[in-house]
């Protein structure tokens, strides 16, 4: 018998009480495709061509907007002429046929071949990204932060038959193409709208991006697959060790977006500040593609820069006069995304206390723990800013946080959202009772499908249908989470545990301290003890910092010693690299 309600069956009352309610129609559409989206998981029925139907039902609204030549600050007026059109979603599917096709009928790329990119964020990311989903291919997303032996590794585990390179790429791409085993063809994204003009004559002897112009925009068909198919292979940061390749399926992208659509209010009027890097699955996934999948905009920066992201805010670009009869106002940025450092920078910005902020929503802070002064400047603009969890394997989106409780809980990742199951254990595998510390875990149709060809490692990480995140979490008495590091960052010093995240919590505290990290070292009486290393905005003794912590601290997770440093040392994710400060301390 057939459920009576569309949503009905699914387990959960809150998307039927939210479906049922007077709610904004992209929050009612989105609630209702879950039934639908629950019977292709189940059913393991093929993928549709979701951006495709986006846009046929908004063929006209902006999908991405380049706001001027990435890397070259202009003065705001010309914020109002744009380089380049808004990229609207008729186009922005008409482009990804194209690419598909041209990528098939040059390339030879067929279900299950990589296609990698080498390339700093530009348009051509999110049309060769669902090209690819229209081929059943995988995109191999590679960090351009990183040496060539490491891309050169990566490009080896792969074995993509195709490397996508903008200009500035080209050199490199020539070199890495002749490495090892693997040759993969050269195609040069030339259409990138990054430093063309200032660029030597480009080749003529290469594949180029551009030559699909010439090609029928129709659609490819799409190869028989499931929503457990992989659609982008994105590597781990290696902050732990070597980096790993994780696949992201159809249905862990899909049902993130769904997740992040319906627990953090997203609606096809919001407009994403799209700074952070699409090799890494917080530019991709936290709102970019969730925004996509609404109807909904970003605007593109080819890279992190204080001073367009300040422009960019204090502005909103508008569409050129040429496109249509009048000037076309684009969505404001609505919702943003970052690191801590990122907005460290922005306070630290002699421009940010005067940037009108009142726009934004949602800002969401993620990638390693931010410090509680970043949170306080901005709860001081009225800005509900936010902690995210994630990581690659996993949405990169799990947890929601109340409106409720944004300001009293800095730092709180919240509750599991919707369709995320979280649920914290010991090393026993028993559950943790609340404010128990203990091994995050999660479950859900949004995770990875595991390593590339990493059977084993895949096994570790994927056990009995739960993603062990190897991340350490508490729950408050209110079933709020809180993540307290990794399990490999955890010293134990006395026989107690230290987890740095509080510690670190308890230095950036402090009005004078920039940034901190702390690692355990050898001791000869306590097993370890802390040491930290500390960014100093200006002269302070260790003798203060282990006295300012003893006020928020038990004395065995104070530091025993103190290194004051220019700045940290970071990993190509942007992370900071405990490893090589580890290595340090243990030196001294």
């Amino acid at each position: 018998m057939s459920p009576l309600h569309p949503l009905e069956g699914l387990g959960d009352r809150r998307i039927i009480a939210s479906y049922n309610s007077r709610a904004p129609s992209p929050t009612r559409f989105a609630c209702a495709n879950i039934f639908w989206m629950t019977q292709l998981l189940q059913n393991d029925c093929p993928v549709s061509d979701w951006l495709g139907r986006r846009a046929q039902l908004s063929p006209e609204r902006v999908a991405l907007l380049d706001p001027w030549s990435p890397g070259q600050r202009q003065p705001s007026p010309e914020l109002q002429q744009p380089q380049r059109p808004p990229l609207r979603y008729r186009r922005l599917h008409q482009a990804a046929s194209q690419t598909a096709r041209l990528l098939q009928s040059a390339c030879g790329i067929a279900s299950g071949d990589r296609v990698a990119i080498l390339a700093k964020n530009c348009r051509a990311y999110l049309e060769l990204l669902f090209a690819c989903g229209q081929l059943g291919a995988i995109l191999q997303t590679l960090n351009w932060r990183l040496s060539g032996p490491e891309l050169a590794a990566q490009l080896q585990d792969a074995r993509p038959l195709v490397l996508c390179v903008t200009p500035e790429y080209l050199e490199l791409g020539r070199q890495l193409s002749q490495l090892g085993s693997v040759r993969p063809q050269l195609l040069l994204i030339d259409e990138a709208p990054a430093t063309l003009a200032e660029s030597p004559p480009l080749p003529t002897d290469l594949l180029r991006l551009s030559m699909r112009a010439e090609l029928k925009p129709e659609a490819v068909q799409f190869p028989a697959r499931s929503l457990r198919d992989p659609w982008v292979l994105c590597y781990t940061g290696g902050s732990t060790g070597a980096a790993k390749g994780a696949l992201l399926t159809h249905g862990s992208m899909l049902w993130n977006a769904i997740n992040t659509a319906t627990s953090w209010g997203l609606t096809a009027d919001d407009c994403a500040l799209l700074n952070a890097p699409l090799f890494h699955t917080g530019g991709m996934n936290v709102f970019t593609v969730p925004l996509l999948y609404l109807g909904g905009a970003s605007v593109l920066c080819r890279e992190w820069r204080t001073e367009q992201v300040l422009d960019l805010l204090s502005e909103p670009p508008t569409a050129a006069a040429a496109e249509s009869s009048s000037a076309l106002a684009l969505p404001a940025i609505s919702v943003m995304f970052g690191v801590p450092t990122m907005f460290q920078d922005l306070q630290a910005h002699p421009r940010f206390a005067a940037t009108p902020l009142e726009r934004l929503k949602l800002v969401i802070s993620g990638g390693a723990p931010c410090p509680p002064a970043v949170f306080q400047r901005f709860f001081e603009r009225h800005i509900r800013f936010r902690t995210g969890y994630g990581l690659t394997e996993a949405g990169p989106n799990n947890f929601v946080l109340p409106e409720e409780v944004v300001l009293t809980k800095p730092g709180c990742v919240g509750q599991p959202m919707l369709h995320v199951e979280a649920e914290l254990v010991d090393s026993s595998g028993a559950p943790c009772q609340r404010g128990e510390v203990g091994e995050l875990r999660l479950r859900g149709p949004h995770l990875c499908g595991g390593y590339f060809e990493k059977p084993a490692e895949t096994a570790q990480l994927i056990r009995d249908g739960w993603l062990y995140t190897g991340d350490l979490a508490r729950q408050d008495t209110d079933g709020h989470f809180y993540i307290v590091g990794r399990s490999k960052e955890m010293f134990i010093s006395g026989g107690e545990n230290v987890y740095p995240v509080e510690v670190e919590a308890a230095l950036t505290s402090h009005p004078q301290v920039v940034a901190a990290c702390v690692v355990g070292i050898p001791d000869e009486r306590w097993g370890e003890v802390g040491c930290a290393f500390v960014v100093p905005s200006s002269p302070i003794t260790q003798a203060e910092l282990q006295s300012h912590c003893r006020t928020r601290l038990a004395s065995y997770k104070v530091p025993r010693s103190f290194v004051f440093v220019d700045e940290l040392p970071r990993t190509s994710a942007g992370k900071i690299d405990r490893r090589a400060l580890q290595t340090l301390a243990r030196s001294r």
